[in-house]
């Protein structure tokens, strides 16, 4: 065994060399010749270190294709060797995609089967620290449409209500500060992340500059109350607590639309309340709803954000709901 490793810290140290001089494409098959030789003789820690050693010395060297081949292959290993997400495979994963750019057409297939690879039956939407650290790169490159998507994934409610503010104040009106927040809410709470809902509304209270002014809770802006108000509900799991909120705060709920559809949710969820009656025979209303929210969009495309930016812009009544899934 040890001698093995000798052995491939020989032949990454050559390969190696070949990249800082320049010698790319030689290298790059060589990676491709040792993946189908490793994977063979099923040394699938050998290969994963070759794979992601050469994807990230190509990337860094701004060989965007062959880097992103290596990087696929990485994939293929983790997926034939059926190796279970740890945090060393995680942060691998997330280092090669901040590494690709995001013009490589590769980007988003590398995105999509990282995903489907961390999922497993406690994460059937993808591993909560892997959408995280995609979350981070995506927000760096103010990406926010995508960044919102999979921090809404992670269990990090934290830095999706950092990442919130400083949207809301590049590119939302001061009469949205509480728009911005409710929709995370209601999204963290259709998708049973209660801990999340309560941190995001937590974080975002104390540091937007224009809320902490008002020295809440409770708070002069009624949407953030009622937020306030349905995190205490649900944690006393009061079905008529909940009723009575939804029919007091209903003008400002009326603020969008898809509010009513975000709390009837929430209401089967929390409180065992039924799902509503179809109306006018569509059926899957709600459903239809959820699939973005639920789906396997996966976000990691600038023009999603683009597309919501505008849509915000242009149906305001004067006040619009700010939709960024």
């Amino acid at each position: 065994m040890a001698q093995g490793g000798r052995g491939v810290t020989r032949v990454l140290t050559k390969l190696k060399s070949s990249v800082e001089e320049g010698r790319y494409y030689e290298a790059h098959q060589m990676y491709r010749t040792l993946y189908f030789r490793y994977c063979g003789q099923q040394k699938y820690d050998e290969v994963l270190d070759l794979l992601y050693d050469g994807a990230s010395l190509l990337l860094q060297h701004d060989q965007q294709t062959s880097g992103a081949d290596l990087a696929l292959l990485m994939l293929d290993v983790l997926e034939k060797s059926k190796t279970k997400p740890t945090e060393h495979h995680i942060k691998r994963i997330a280092n090669l995609f901040e590494l690709l750019n995001n013009g490589t057409p590769e980007r988003h297939q590398y995105l999509v089967r990282s995903v489907k690879w961390s999922s497993a039956e406690a994460y059937k939407l993808g591993h909560p620290r892997l959408h995280q650290l995609l979350a981070q790169t995506l927000w760096k490159e103010k990406n926010y449409g995508s960044a919102r998507y999979h921090y809404l994934r992670s269990e990090d409610g934290g830095g999706c209500a950092d990442m919130l503010v400083e949207l809301h104040l590049l590119r939302g009106y001061p009469s949205e500060v509480d728009l911005f927040l409710t929709q995370a809410v209601l999204q963290y709470l259709c998708l049973q992340k209660k801990v999340e809902a309560s941190e995001v509304f937590e974080i975002y209270t104390k540091k937007h500059p224009n809320i902490t002014k008002q020295r809440g809770p409770p708070f002069i802006l009624p949407l953030l109350n009622f937020l306030w108000l349905l995190l205490s509900a649900i944690e006393t799991g009061k079905v008529m607590q909940f009723t009575v909120l939804c029919e007091q705060y209903q003008p400002s709920l009326k603020r969008d639309p898809l509010y009513r559809e975000y709390l009837d949710r929430i209401g089967q969820l929390f409180f065992n309340l039924p799902a509503p009656r179809p109306q006018h025979g569509a059926g899957g209303i709600f459903g239809n709803l959820l699939q973005g929210l639920l789906g396997s969009g996966l976000g990691d495309d600038d023009s999603d954000d683009e597309v919501t930016m505008e849509s915000m812009s242009s149906s305001r009544q004067p006040l619009t709901s700010e939709e960024l899934d």
